[in-house]
């Protein structure tokens, strides 16, 4: 065997692999990454405003939407007889619901005085989403009945009492709730309310 061409074979393998090595390396940077293949979301860029869109469009959680998608899902898992998943996602719903009406009331607070028309804007988006939140909270406080779990249903009873005042309707019944579970023992209105259900009721 010849010793010599030892060294020039060592050479030439690896050149081989050096060319094979480049090769891969080109082919893998031209072929293009699809979206969602890396599991990651990716940035938005500020200085490119066509990626920038609003929150509804892109099946956000934190928005109305999402939390009306997440009462819609409870509904139906209501109508499953599915209560661990229906409260999960009407204490999800609760949550998100709440934020919003947090985050509105902090713009509301913010342009008060500044701009009374983007402020009263906020104000009524605070509202509507408290209101949200309080339908939210009754019927996790029915699904919690309906699991033999008075204990879980009273505060969150007593919660949309103060939230919504006893005089209006959904503050009524969840009075009436307390009323039907012997929390309280005092009805109201005194001539005698309607009378609700302690079967969970469909999410609107």
């Amino acid at each position: 065997m010849n010793f010599a061409a030892i060294p020039l074979m060592r050479f030439t393998a690896l050149s081989v692999i050096a060319i094979l090595s480049l090769l891969s390396s080109s082919v893998n940077a031209q072929v293009p990454q699809l979206p969602g293949t890396t599991g990651q979301p990716q940035p938005i860029d500020p200085n490119a405003p066509n990626n920038l869109r609003p929150i509804t469009q892109n099946n956000s959680l934190l928005s109305i939407e999402g939390g009306d998608r997440l009462m819609k899902d409870a509904e139906q898992a209501v109508s499953a007889q599915n209560y661990p998943l229906a409260a999960k996602k009407l204490q999800e719903a609760r949550q998100v619901y709440n934020q919003l009406s947090n985050f509105y009331q902090e713009l509301n607070s913010s342009f008060s005085g500044i701009d009374n028309r983007v402020s009263d804007s906020q104000r009524q988006k605070a509202l509507s989403t408290a209101q949200k939140r309080d339908e939210a909270t009754y019927q996790l406080a029915l699904v919690h009945r309906a699991q033999n779990q008075p204990e879980l249903a009273v505060p969150l009873l007593i919660q949309i009492v103060k939230s919504q005042n006893p005089t209006r309707d959904l503050g009524k019944k969840a009075y009436q709730q307390l009323l039907e579970l012997g929390f309280v023992d005092a009805p109201y209105p005194r001539q005698g309310g309607s009378s609700s259900s302690s079967t969970p009721k469909k999410a609107n």
